[in-house]
Parts: C-alpha cells; sequence; structure tokens
C-alpha cells in the first residue's frame, strides 16, 4: 500500500461517513484510510475504526499543552496522510492544519451551503433550520476547508427534496443517505486528480468524473 493515497479523518460522533470511506477503499490498492482522529473519548467513530483495523487517536482539549493543533499535525504527519477529511468533526480546524494541508482538507455538510451554515451550525440545528425557513430543497456539501466553519469553496453538492410533512429527523436520514454517497465519491475525484483547488481558490474540474461514478446506496 505504500503508493496509495492516504486518508485521514477527523470525527466527532458515530462514524457512518468514515464507514462509508472504508467501504469504498476497503479493496482499493491505490487508495487506503489510514486513520480517524476523535475529538472526544465514546465517539461511535472509534468502535468502527477498531472493527475496521484502522488505527485511531483521540485529540486532547484545546487547553492541554501543546493543545489539539499540535497534536492533530503529528498525528496526521505520524500517518503520512495525503488528504484529510472530515466526518461529522465539530471543532474548528486549526489554521495552522488549514494552511499545511491546504486543497486536500474536505468537510461534508448536510445542507446546501452557503446556506445553513457556519459556527453551531450541525445536525439537528441545520435540518430544524431548513424546515423552519420553508425551503423545499436540501441536500449535502462536500468542500474544501478553511479557517472559518463551511466557508470553503465547494467541491460538490448533491440536492435533497423537503417534504411537508418533514421533521428534523426525517430530513436527516434522506440527506444521511446522500452523505454515505457523495463523500467518497469526492474524496476519490481529489485522490485521481479529476478535481482540484486553484490559488484563488476556485474548484477547478480537470475532467469529467461523476458520470463515471457508481453511486450505490448503503445501510448505516
Amino acid at each position: 500500500m505504500s503508493d496509495a493515497v492516504r486518508i485521514a479523518v477527523l470525527a466527532s460522533g458515530g462514524g457512518s461517513n468514515f464507514q462509508a470511506l472504508v467501504d469504498r477503499f476497503r479493496r482499493s490498492p491505490e487508495r487506503e484510510v489510514v486513520g480517524v482522529i476523535a475529538s472526544r473519548e465514546g465517539a461511535g467513530v472509534l468502535e468502527r475504526a477498531r472493527r475496521a483495523g484502522v488505527a485511531s487517536a483521540v485529540s486532547p482539549p484545546a487547553s492541554t499543552s501543546g493543545g489539539a493543533a499540535t497534536f492533530l499535525r503529528r498525528t496526521l504527519d505520524e500517518w503520512r496522510s495525503d488528504i484529510v477529511v472530515l466526518a461529522g468533526y465539530m471543532k474548528l480546524v486549526p489554521e495552522a492544519l488549514v494552511r499545511a494541508y491546504w486543497g486536500r482538507i474536505l468537510n461534508i455538510h448536510p445542507a446546501l451551503l452557503p446556506e445553513f451554515g457556519g459556527r453551531g451550525m450541525y445536525g439537528a440545528r441545520v435540518h430544524r433550520a431548513v424546515i423552519e425557513a420553508g425551503v423545499r430543497i436540501t441536500g449535502a456539501t462536500v468542500h474544501f476547508v478553511d479557517e472559518a466553519y463551511d466557508r470553503g469553496p465547494i467541491l460538490c453538492q448533491w440536492p435533497v427534496p423537503v417534504l411537508a410533512d418533514d421533521t428534523p429527523e426525517s430530513v436527516a436520514a434522506r440527506v444521511l443517505t446522500v452523505e454515505h454517497r457523495i463523500l467518497p465519491a469526492a474524496v476519490e475525484a481529489l485522490a485521481s486528480g479529476a478535481v482540484r483547488l486553484e490559488a484563488d481558490r476556485r474548484v477547478r474540474w480537470v475532467r469529467e468524473w461523476f458520470e463515471t461514478e457508481t453511486f450505490t446506496n448503503r445501510e448505516g
């Protein structure tokens, strides 16, 4: 696997998007999920990593000597990470880490950015805001990470309908199914060179890619 693109994940919760990445690349000789860093002890993603045989670590609190920023950078460097993926990661990525992995760090957000994003907009809060706004289309967004919450250049989006009788929970379930499809595809696009982030922050698709992608449903 020495020539494989090495993918590291940051997560805070149950880790179903981490699982989607593991499932996608499990048998690939060219891609490898090398580790996951959880933002807290007890996060469900740690058990998923154990079952998958993937390395894991828990980031210390920011108040710890050296801080979370140093820990993140050191651990990602030790794993020789090529791409970093935020999969339900609730912390702001330190600026130094953004600079180190500029153009190689992605986030998945459960709405169509730039709406319904920013500090404090995660989980059920996003879906409740979508319903209260009366919009009829929501979705999932994969974007490059910069120094602010949910502000980085958008790589791709997938729309999801909002139905008249929806609750935050029903919207969340529908969007999560899409997240499991679009995130591994976006990571593959970046790893394969189909898409890249230019110096002027513009996302450039070098070649058509999603037309040949097979999206499969999964439970998780």
